[in-house]
């Protein structure tokens, strides 16, 4: 066994010893499970949603794609989500807390009083969820293969990954992840500020030597292009991001754990600190762009790993992936947590009411691993479309925000029928648009080049509201003809 190997399996025992021991002392019903009870103050907060929105992808995603692609992945440093969290988050809380609800589902069940809407928002959830999850095995994959130096296959540290996140979350649901993420997101600081600053220093002699180098080679990799990712798709995939970042059913039904609605706006206060590592991440990619050339395709993933294995000891390279692997395992588990939530609560329970709660915390449990071994055949299974499937589910998540801001309104608009509409055309759009590889370019080839250059979500959410506030108008008329006519007969 290797050094590098040694210090990836004393993390991986680490994360199950802290997953299985947070559940100590704590009774574990649904609630608990689930949203920890709501009793989950700033700092684990804090670490909650920073663990499940810096994942794999911060890892290895925006590293190679900063290699392959260059400036336009500066959209990943998008820090006004938090703005939009500030704002939306604690009403969504404290009516949450209010009326007992533990998932997204519940949450526009209630508000629009139709289980059937809180159904079809179960099932976005759940299609939306297992892409995502791939994802971070595919990333754990690669993460323990490349600092194992190739001692553990992709396939072997995919299935241990996923043994170990089933393990913990079925004993200890959100606490497991919640502990993990301490140790994770205190690993993640300390290394990517240290790689980030020490990769252009070694190799360039410092940050701006860096860049004035990539200039000189490579001067289209520090520019937005005419066209393609442009300044128009900058724009609105920063607005998408920000619209849909608590949309996904894990941030949002995370954010529920909170203990009040002043730790979600601290949480939100704080929280662009974390965006600062995106920027650092951004250093790695350039400092790989000249260092670690040629790799093409999928293997510009592995971008971070090539440059680091070339620059330091085994024993280092294996701390790098021991804190790459708990990027894979927190949102994993949550993921895992989320899904089986949603499809006991809030699709098995609504065909089946008469379901009690010792039988859904049951069902729920069992539901875990199923969904691990869903997620496995996936992973093996899916090829390179599953990155297809994940940029679908995006778009799927980012058409609930409409529901869910007209809902928070003293007066809401928008009825059951127009909300159900809306959001399921502005779904309809986004699956048709990624399965078919139609763009607006294609769509309409006569519009300016800033338009056609524009995130197609952006045109699936105005469709979206467009609907939904359309439908609204006319079913709220409809809806209101029986009650006037009941009024009547009532005075007669």
């Amino acid at each position: 066994m290797n050094l590098s190997l040694f210090i990836i399996i004393v993390f991986l025992a680490l994360s199950l010893y802290l997953g299985i021991r947070s559940r100590k002392g704590k009774e574990m019903n649904l609630e608990q499970w689930a949203i920890g009870g709501r009793g989950l103050g700033t700092i684990f907060v804090f670490l909650l949603l920073a663990g499940e929105n810096f994942t794999t992808y911060t890892f290895l995603g925006v590293s190679g794609s900063t290699y392959s692609l260059g400036a336009p992945m500066i959209y990943a440093f998008t820090p006004i989500c938090y703005i939009v969290g500030y704002w939306l988050l604690p009403p969504v809380w404290k009516y949450a807390k209010e009326k007992q609800l533990l998932t997204q589902s519940d949450f526009f069940a209630s508000k629009y009083n139709s289980k059937p809407f809180g159904f079809f928002v179960a099932l976005v959830g759940v299609i939306s969820v297992i892409p995502y999850l791939v994802l971070q095995l595919k990333g754990l994959g690669i993460i323990v293969s490349e600092a194992s130096y190739g001692a553990v296959s992709p396939s072997a540290a995919i299935w241990i990954g996923m043994l170990t996140a089933t393990v913990y979350v079925t004993i200890s649901g959100i606490h497991g992840s919640a502990w993990t993420s301490v140790i994770k997101d205190i690993l993640m600081f300390i290394i990517i500020i240290f790689i980030a600053i020490y990769l252009p220093f070694h190799y360039y002699g410092g940050i701006k030597p860096m860049f004035q180098t990539v200039g000189t080679v490579k001067p289209e990799m520090l520019t937005l292009p005419d066209s393609g990712n442009s300044i128009s798709w900058y724009v609105s995939s920063c607005i998408l991001f920000a619209l849909g970042a608590y949309m996904w059913p894990h941030m949002f039904g995370a954010s529920l754990s909170a203990k009040s609605a002043k730790v979600l706006k601290r949480n939100n206060i704080l929280t662009p600190i974390y965006q600062l590592v995106m920027v650092l991440v951004l250093f790695i990619g350039f400092t790989a762009v000249l260092q670690v050339p040629g790799l093409k395709g999928a293997e510009v993933d592995r971008a971070l790993f090539e440059l680091v294995k070339r620059t330091f000891d085994p024993w280092f390279v294996g701390v790098i992936g021991g804190a790459g692997l708990l990027t894979a395992l927190v949102p994993t588990s949550m993921l895992l947590m989320t899904a089986a939530t949603l499809m006991s609560k809030n699709i098995y329970q609504t065909l089946k009411p008469q379901t009690s709660d010792q039988q859904l915390s049951r069902l729920t449990r069992i539901l875990v691993p199923i969904l691990a071994l869903v997620s496995l055949y996936l992973t093996f299974k899916g090829g390179n479309t599953i990155v297809a499937l994940l940029l679908m589910a995006y778009g799927f998540v980012v058409q609930l925000f409409p529901a869910v801001f007209f809902s928070l309104l003293k007066r809401n608009p928008v009825t059951v029928q127009g909300a159900f509409a809306g959001t399921f055309i502005g779904v309809a759009i986004v699956a048709y648009v990624t399965v078919s590889g139609t763009t607006i370019s294609t769509l309409f080839p006569q519009l300016p080049q800033f338009i056609k250059d524009m995130d197609i979500g952006i045109i699936a959410v105005v469709l979206n509201i467009v609907f939904m506030l359309f439908i609204s108008l006319i079913t709220r008329k409809m809806n209101a003809v029986p009650r006037l006519k009941n009024e009547t007969r009532l005075d007669a």
